[in-house]
């Protein structure tokens, strides 16, 4: 039976997750600031003010919350139901949504994991083989990187494939990476466009 006021347990620690962000915050995926290419669309995408149609944010990883307070005053934290959305059926209770407050000023050393893999996603092949492919998220912005076909740095593809490796070590988010890599095989409108 499951309880909604469950929080998932991530098979990883909170050590594990703070060696993963020092790990990636040696790495971007340009020299520079990608954020200049496009005005930090992924940052400035939503928002509170008046006239916000949408607000953009990211679902934490399992176990990620760990790393918070949920009391930053540059994010807005909801806690929402797994069982309301689309994720795995291993995913029950509470799930940490958020979004920036103050974009494009967040402290980029507290980036959570998908603001610091974008512009990759990870893929399952049908064998199980991991990859890395340029993100199909259907998103209101358009990312110079994917559009402009932009080469990414070396070092940040290699560290963001070493860190999905243990990442999937997780059932929890193997289960997540194995669902969408299905979602997007059978999506026939979505190229794969495997970088690593």
């Amino acid at each position: 039976m499951r309880y909604n006021t469950l929080i998932m347990k991530s098979t990883i620690r909170r050590n594990t997750y703070r060696a993963i962000y020092r790990l990636l915050n040696k790495v971007s995926p340009l020299a520079g600031d990608c954020g200049q290419l496009c005005s930090s669309a992924c940052c400035n995408c939503g928002g509170d003010g008046e006239g916000a149609d949408f607000e953009m944010g990211i679902y934490l990883l399992p176990g990620e919350e760990k790393l918070f307070t949920q009391k930053e005053d540059w994010l807005k934290w909801s806690a929402e139901d797994a069982e309301d959305y689309e994720f795995p059926d291993s995913w029950f209770g509470k799930v940490y949504f958020i979004r920036c407050k103050t974009p494009p000023h967040c402290p980029r050393e507290m980036r959570p994991l998908q603001c610091r893999f974008y512009p990759l996603s990870p893929y399952l092949t049908e064998s199980g083989e991991l990859k890395l492919i340029l993100s199909p998220a259907d998103l209101p912005y358009r990312c110079p990187l994917i559009s402009d076909k932009i080469p990414l740095q070396d070092s940040f593809i290699k560290a963001t494939h070493t860190v999905w490796k243990h990442l999937l070590r997780d059932p929890l988010i193997r289960d997540l990476v194995e669902m969408d890599s299905r979602e997007i095989r059978k999506n026939k409108k979505i190229r794969i466009e495997i970088i690593f």
